[in-house]
């Protein structure tokens, strides 16, 4: 176990995170609100986040959280340029992807039943930074994500798991550390300042 931290350790130091993705659904705006309202103001790293809703909700989901930071959240539009200390929203019905420098959004089949979908956006941005991620799991019921967050383990990059005891629903946290040998296991206030950590 020793070993592992001290491998985590060196990483850290020669890795400059690119980006912080995502993904929550059941009990995901309980959730996000404790996890961002404990970020610091100048936290650099952009984060992009899934979180499941109704496609024909509005941009209330924004509004919301923005009373829980003082970072600028923007619901993602097509070509927007990833930019520090931002948090960007997949938009109601649209999957989010990073390409290199900028956001792309699809209206490509749902996937896990899902658009947009965690497992989209995960799988997008370890392509385009690979070790340079930090994928985040948070409470949910279904099992979106899983793969997503096992393709950025894959490419090299960091991953996290809100600790399933402490979810509003435990399935997608169970499902994403059935499935990959998580970086950590945590409850949200520490979620956000291990990301502090990784990204200070």
């Amino acid at each position: 176990m020793s070993h592992q931290v001290t491998l985590i350790g060196v990483k850290r130091k020669q890795v400059a995170f690119e980006i912080v993705v995502i993904g929550t659904s059941l009990g995901g705006l309980s959730a996000l609100k404790i996890l961002l309202g404990n970020l610091p103001a100048d936290f650099l790293v952009p984060i992009a986040i899934v979180q499941h809703r109704h496609k024909e909700s509005n941009n209330t989901l924004q509004e919301l959280l923005q009373e829980y930071t003082s970072l600028p959240i923007r619901e993602v539009e097509d070509k927007d340029e990833i930019l520090p200390r931002h948090i960007y929203i997949a938009p109601a019905d649209y999957h989010l992807l990073v390409e290199p420098g900028h956001f792309a959004l699809s209206t490509d089949e749902p996937v896990s039943y899902a658009r947009p979908s965690i497992d989209v956006l995960f799988e997008s941005a370890a392509d385009v930074y690979s070790e340079q991620v930090i994928g985040v799991i948070l409470t949910g019921a279904n099992q979106d994500g899983m793969q997503g967050l096992k393709k950025i383990k894959a490419r090299g990059g960091l991953t996290i798991v809100q600790e399933p005891t402490t979810a509003e629903s435990d399935v997608m946290p169970e499902a994403a550390i059935s499935a990959v040998a998580v970086d950590w296991i945590l409850t949200l206030s520490n979620i956000a300042s291990q990301m502090v950590k990784l990204c200070h």
